[in-house]
């Protein structure tokens, strides 16, 4: 798009074509991820991005309900170019992306919201693109993963995260974001052996066969040894990355509920998920984003620029 044509969009995330780099002034217009269009129509649509505004099953500070929100005005700043470290690859420009809107839940009855989510995920997969989700807490990674094991079977999973959410909790209906990873489990909708969680640094008595990379390791051993044993690990099975940015340092997101030091650097965090091109990723989310404990802004950057990577990721393969 030139910059004539720019000045004669009245508001891309309303009238923008599919595909295409944003022009529009980023502090301004409407708020929709990487200013793509807003939109229920999915003729023709490659990705959707989705907001989950859910807090009510977390262990400590709330407010993840507005992560949505957060994330997707912090990426207004990135639309311009292609996304750096990809060789030239821009997914804008080259496939259509589109912002679904958030999920439509009532927050006064939490029994209910699993259900919907399931349902709202399963939904968008039977009509062909995958998602990418903006939390919202952890748990809801779990009904998620219950409707892409709908259409793909057991999941690998690539898990970025300070917890490994393998709380033991045999209740299947209790909603806590902790146990999402247990139950996921023991629903038999993640393959263990074809899956990984990075950046541990919190004591867990029984990964359940889950293989990890904790934190020191990411530091000691590098970026390029994690990709490499990850890539090991998932092979070319369907793949579903889900990344809490409690994963990255509080140095560098200090917008969490449950913040845990001697986290992931963001170069490194930016490093693995850039060198994971060629997995099969079907789909993802950033999760745990909570903008009021974080006034500069910093964990929503952090977020916007995860969920942009995961954008490429889910991509990569389709050029």
């Amino acid at each position: 798009m030139s910059l004539e044509d720019a000045k004669r969009e009245i508001d891309r995330g309303f009238t923008g074509e599919l595909k295409g780099l944003a022009y529009e002034n980023a502090f301004a217009g409407a708020t929709s991820f990487l200013r793509r269009r807003y939109t229920k129509d999915l003729t023709d649509v490659d990705l959707v991005v989705t907001g989950v505004p859910f807090d009510q099953a977390v262990t400590h500070r709330t407010g993840t309900r507005m992560g949505p929100r957060a994330i997707r005005e912090a990426s207004t700043l990135q639309p311009f170019d292609p996304p750096y470290g990809w060789d030239g690859f821009d997914p804008l420009s080259e496939f259509a992306i589109v912002d679904y809107g958030d999920l439509a839940f009532d927050y006064a009855y939490t029994p209910s919201f699993p259900g919907l989510l399931q349902d709202h995920i399963a939904g968008i997969l039977a009509r062909g693109p995958g998602t990418i989700s903006l939390g919202g807490d952890h748990f809801m990674t779990l009904p998620i993963l219950r409707a892409y094991a709908k259409k793909y079977g057991p999941m690998s999973v690539i898990q970025f995260d300070a917890h490994s959410d393998l709380w033991p909790d045999d209740d299947m209906d209790r909603i806590d974001h902790g146990t999402f990873m247990y139950k996921a489990v023991k629903a038999g909708i993640v393959d263990v052996s074809r899956s990984v969680q990075i950046g541990i640094r919190t004591d867990c008595d029984d990964y359940l066969g889950m293989p990890f990379i904790d934190a020191r390791t990411c530091h000691e051993k590098g970026a390029s040894y994690v990709v490499d044993q990850v890539k090991k690990i998932v092979g070319n099975h369907p793949t579903y990355v889900t990344f809490d940015i409690d994963a990255l340092d509080p140095a560098f997101a200090p917008g969490t509920g449950t913040p845990v030091w001697g986290g992931l650097a963001s170069w490194q965090a930016a490093a693995m998920l850039r060198d994971l091109a060629g997995i099969n990723m079907v789909g993802g989310d950033v999760v745990e984003v909570s903008p009021a404990y974080d006034p500069t802004g910093a964990t929503a950057i952090a977020g916007a620029h995860v969920a942009m990577e995961l954008c490429c990721l889910a991509l990569w393969n389709k050029r």
